[in-house]
């Protein structure tokens, strides 16, 4: 059950809302994406709070035309949860579950912005993610989602774009609960076979409806948390917990060039998704990244990085661009109707994935 409270990041125990009961690896995160209808500027941010290291951290990143412009910030938090800025970077929170805002300070990097995510529906409750290894628990998690339009001006490397909710939509996301953040464990359990982890994550717009496709997949192929929802905007909601799906990768890589999802057994209702543009590097956001990963104390009570990436020339082996969103056009196929749209393809595939081919930690496909 969703309510107002959890745009807040506010997500406890029964302590005081300072202490988030005893696992350190707790958090509470925003995450927010947009694009224009061709991909040309894709845009994302994040804030993460991190109760029990007692650190906050943020991130904005712009691409225009396949160039990467990231700004990290990270500070100590004070046991503060509800100050949301973090250096240039801050969250408003307009109207929960329907408008937030972000805002970029001017700094001594590229990037500024005064932008509001006004959502398109109510929010999805994703299946809780509970996962563990071995006797470990690796992750246990609630994620919501929601897709909207934007409006406002980004400013990147002297260019401003404007944006307006009719040509620049996007997906924003919370999620709290436990996933390893912060430093590494120093003993972590036994590894009983190479790492594996296969997520595929697509929230797509159109324009009278949005829909949304997750899996979480064994190395077997079969899923541990999957769901389908398409929402008709201002109508009905379905949602299917078993839908299927095919993948076709680009030879040699393991990017997925087209994915076709079944949302149900009838087959009346079909998702087809095909990446199109350059893609947006996770690490940009702090994840996988080596030294801004989510959680990390930088030594000061605040410290602030920029960088740029070609991703054109990315290597997808590189431990920074294995985590990826790929911008795509969509088809959402309801009975004999067909609506035309965009959206993103997040990819993390690690290890074996035995429908996919993947034996090892990073083969390619054939």
């Amino acid at each position: 059950m969703l309510t107002r409270g959890d745009d807040y990041p506010l997500h406890q125990s029964a302590e005081p809302v300072a202490f988030a009961g005893t696992d350190r690896n707790f958090y509470d995160r925003y995450f927010f994406n947009g694009y224009s209808a061709d991909g040309s500027l894709f845009f994302a941010a994040a804030m993460g709070i991190y109760p029990q290291l007692d650190i906050i951290d943020a991130s904005f990143c712009v691409m225009v035309d396949g160039v990467q412009h990231n700004l990290r910030a990270s500070r100590r938090m004070g046991g503060e949860r509800l100050d949301l800025a973090v250096g240039p970077i801050r969250i408003e929170i307009v109207e929960p579950l329907a408008r937030l805002r972000l805002v970029i300070e001017p700094n001594d990097g590229p990037l500024t912005a005064h932008i509001t995510f006004a959502a398109r529906h109510a929010p999805i409750e994703e299946p809780r993610f509970t996962r563990r290894q071995g006797t470990r628990l690796f992750m246990d998690y609630t994620r919501l989602t929601q897709n909207g339009g934007w409006e406002g001006r980004i400013a990147c490397d002297g260019a401003t774009h404007s944006l307006a909710p009719a040509t620049h939509l996007g997906t924003r996301d919370r999620s709290w609960g436990i996933r390893p953040v912060g430093a590494a464990d120093s003993q972590p359990p036994p590894a009983g076979g190479l790492p594996q982890f296969f997520w595929l994550w697509a929230p797509l717009n159109f324009a009278d409806h949005a829909s949304f496709f997750h899996t979480n997949d064994d190395g077997a192929g079969v899923p541990w948390n999957r769901r389908a929802v398409v929402d008709a905007l201002g109508g009905k909601r379905r949602e299917f917990g078993d839908p299927v799906y095919t993948l076709d990768y680009r030879s040699g890589t393991r990017r997925v060039s087209e994915m076709t999802a079944w949302l149900c057994a009838e087959a009346d209702i079909e998702i087809i998704l095909r990446p199109t543009g350059p893609e947006f590097l996770m690490s940009g956001l702090g994840y996988t990244h080596p030294e801004w990963g989510h959680g990390m104390d930088h030594g000061a009570d605040l410290a602030i990085s920029h960088d740029t990436i070609d991703t054109f020339s990315a290597d997808p082996d590189d431990r920074l661009h294995l985590h990826i969103q790929a911008f795509a056009e969509a088809v959402l196929k309801i009975g004999r109707e067909e609506y035309r749209g965009h959206g993103v393809l997040e990819q993390l595939l690690l290890g074996p994935h035995e429908p996919s081919g993947f034996a090892s930690l990073l083969d390619p496909a054939a």
